[in-house]
């Protein structure tokens, strides 16, 4: 069973930055699409970024173009978000998905396959 583990989340006030990991097991990294989604408090979960396994990155929301860039270290097996100038908007509760090896990357969430437990990230103004 894959197993997807995000670390990095906390506390920042705005203008700050926050480096986001989602370790994963039994999955690499290199061989699936995978993307980093968030919920924030009484929102809907929306897409932030995601990379294919050929490396194609898309953004799933325009607010955070600019501010946010997704990448992987295949060694460390590792999904990264870092993310800078964070806003106040940005709180929310961060998730790392993956989608089964070699299929299309898709928006949908309900499409990806495995998920992580989630890590918050609050920004205070």
């Amino acid at each position: 069973q894959v197993q997807l583990v995000e670390s990095g989340g906390g506390s920042v006030q705005a203008g700050g930055s926050l480096r986001l990991s989602c370790a994963a097991s039994r999955y690499s990294v290199n061989t699936g699409c995978m993307a980093w989604f968030r919920q924030g408090p009484e929102k809907e979960r929306e897409g932030v970024v995601r990379m294919s396994y050929g490396g194609t990155i898309t953004y799933l929301t325009d607010s955070v173009k600019g501010r946010f860039t997704i990448s992987r270290d295949d060694a460390k097996n590792t999904l990264y978000l870092q993310m800078n100038s964070l806003k106040p908007e940005d709180t929310a509760m961060y998730y790392c998905a993956a989608r089964s090896p070699y299929n299309a990357c898709p928006r949908d969430a309900s499409r990806y396959e495995s998920w992580g437990q989630g890590i918050q990230v609050t920004v205070s103004s």
